[in-house]
């Protein structure tokens, strides 16, 4: 999943208890999954994880009536980011780790030289190479 920094280190800190997602065609990750936190921006960097807790689906409006307020001074622009999607959803943050080590795109990509950051999240498939090959030397 791909977050800007400032809020990647937000959610990874505890301070941020919900990432907001647009789900325009996608479908959110299941409860209990692992993601993967890519720091976008000047960092460019898979950062750390958390664990996906209750996941609340709805328009914008009913999605940010019910975390709104968790989001509030951490993520000003939130609202914004999910106003005008068919669809939202607010993924709650359980167990996050920040890891040791950081591995940036460059590395990601002498070792997987077509890797691409997602836009905003993708599912990681048994056998991935990214998986294989660099979250399991994070872990």
């Amino acid at each position: 999943m791909s977050i800007r920094p400032r809020y990647a280190r937000a959610v990874l800190e505890g301070r941020k208890k919900y990432e907001l997602r647009r789900l325009s065609g996608l479908k959110p990750p299941e409860e209990g999954s692992r993601v993967v936190v890519y720091a976008s921006g000047d960092s460019q960097s898979i950062i750390g994880e958390f664990k996906v807790g209750k996941l609340i689906v709805g328009s914008p409006e009913k999605v940010w009536d019910l975390v709104g307020k968790e989001l509030y001074g951490i993520t000003p622009e939130a609202k914004r980011y999910i106003e005008g999607a068919t669809r939202a959803v607010a993924i709650e943050v359980r167990e996050p780790r920040l890891y040791s080590v950081s591995v940036k795109l460059d590395k990601i990509r002498r070792v997987i030289p077509e890797w691409s950051p997602p836009y905003s999240f993708e599912k990681l498939e048994d056998g991935d190479p990214l998986y294989e090959l660099i979250i399991r030397y994070l872990e």
